[in-house]
């Protein structure tokens, strides 16, 4: 049995002093929105609380998908690098980026770079150049194949769509396709929601049709999202049954927002092509903040 945990936007915080010149872009519409909102429920110990569930947990493998920083200002950047170091090794963590992993033009080159070893697949380089295409990248663990796909662009203010091209689709169909003659679960990491209606057309995936298209023709028993800050069940059309899509909680959404408070799944992973077995236990932080309680079982 292979154990996967997923959490994703883990906008780690707090948010460090910003230079004039770093707030003289769309970053400023950000700053404004993290001291009148986010910070109210973004603090804390939230995060710290809910990886030490994930630890207890014992997974063999960390899915992350995306959203680690919040306006993608290098020190932010370094930071997630360190707390990454600090959550386990590079094969056993995978990260996808965000939108706001892109925040501004540059940022997403700044924050791939940074944090390469957590997105290098298995035949990728060893270390990350700039003419590179990281995604999408397959790393295989065990019975698991983990596709990391991203939809990361820098967009302009009060906007936070992403964006699923034509090159990524035909690389990830192809590897999609050899996971699946490899006799492989395979499990798709992409940060927005592949689903029409699952978020406001400011924030939605550009792509969503190629992006099913991608799923229903190369095969998957599994995708996982963040974005939304939800917990949320969907599915797409698959080539035998339908595909479960499954997003969750931001990772530092602490107990009495407006959005969930923070969570994980846990999925354990049994069986062998044409008779997969998935379990997936939902996790979220108790309402007091003092723990992480189990919220929700389900089978796909």
């Amino acid at each position: 049995m292979f154990k996967l945990a997923h959490i994703s936007d883990v906008h780690l915080g707090p948010l460090p002093d910003l230079s004039l010149r770093e707030l003289a872009s769309k970053r400023i519409t950000g700053f404004v929105n993290w001291h009148r909102n986010r910070r109210k429920h973004m603090v804390g110990d939230t995060l710290s609380v809910l990886m030490d569930a994930v630890e207890a947990a014992n997974p063999d493998h960390l899915a992350v998908t995306g959203d680690l920083v919040n306006l993608a200002s290098s020190r932010e950047i370094e930071a997630v690098r360190l707390w990454l170091q600090e959550e386990g090794k590079p094969d056993r963590i995978s990260v996808i980026p965000g939108n706001h992993d892109a925040y501004v033009p540059g940022a997403y080159e700044k924050s791939v770079k940074a944090w390469y070893p957590y997105m290098r697949g298995d035949r990728g380089p060893e270390a990350w150049n700039e003419d590179f295409h990281c995604f999408p990248y397959l790393r295989v663990r065990g019975q698991v194949a983990i596709i990391g796909c991203s939809t990361a662009v820098a967009t302009p203010p009060f906007a936070a769509s992403g964006y699923f091209g034509r090159r990524q689709a035909r690389e990830t169909v192809n590897l999609l396709r050899a996971a699946g003659e490899a006799g492989l679960f395979r499990v798709v990491m992409i940060h927005h929601p592949p689903i029409r209606g699952a978020t406001s057309m400011h924030k939605r995936m550009i792509g969503i049709r190629r992006f099913g298209a991608v799923i229903s023709s190369g095969g998957a028993e599994l995708v996982l999202h963040g974005h939304t800050h939800l917990n949320t069940v969907y599915q797409l059309r698959g080539q035998i049954r339908p595909v479960p899509v499954i997003g969750i909680a931001s990772a530092s959404q602490g107990p009495g927002g407006h959005k969930p408070p923070a969570g994980f799944n846990l999925f354990s992973i049994d069986g062998g092509p044409g008779n997969w077995r998935c379990e997936r236990q939902r996790f979220e932080i108790a309402p007091e903040g003092g723990g992480v309680n189990l919220a929700q079982t389900d089978m796909f």
